[in-house]
């Protein structure tokens, strides 16, 4: 594989996939008009995420690269799935069961990034008096 470098869309194109597994070089205009692309082919891949993650620590933004991180273990769940998560982390939509629940079946699919900042969430609710 080449090096990659950032922004990934320059240089290694073909090492770039999509969630369908398809490279990034193979997602044109001629494929989406002859009807070849599908929703999952313009969805990214949790391996790019990763990869984007790498260039935001190497650049010095922790923050960035772990919201990627995050964004990453999301890719195995469904529209559906992600929002009813979104309804479930709003203030005053969750009690602290549901939360830790939430957390709990999110850890168990892998997505153990994303459970430490429900529970985090759980308890930033719970001093400022936001859980049902």
């Amino acid at each position: 594989m080449a090096e990659l470098t950032y922004p990934l869309s320059d240089g290694a194109r073909d090492a770039v996939l999509t969630a369908s597994g398809r490279p990034v070089s193979a997602i044109t205009l001629d494929a989406v008009l002859a009807g070849e692309v599908g929703e999952s082919d313009v969805r990214v891949a949790g391996e790019t995420l990763l990869l984007q993650a790498a260039f935001a620590e190497e650049g010095g933004n922790r923050q960035l690269a772990e919201n990627l991180r995050r964004g990453a273990e999301l890719g195995a769940f469904s529209d559906d799935e992600l929002l009813g998560f979104y309804e479930k982390l709003r203030p005053g939509r969750s009690t602290e069961v549901e939360l830790d629940g939430l957390a709990q079946a999110l850890e168990a699919r892998g997505a153990a990034r994303c459970a430490a900042l429900v529970g985090e969430a759980r308890a930033a609710y719970v001093r400022r008096g936001l859980i049902v």
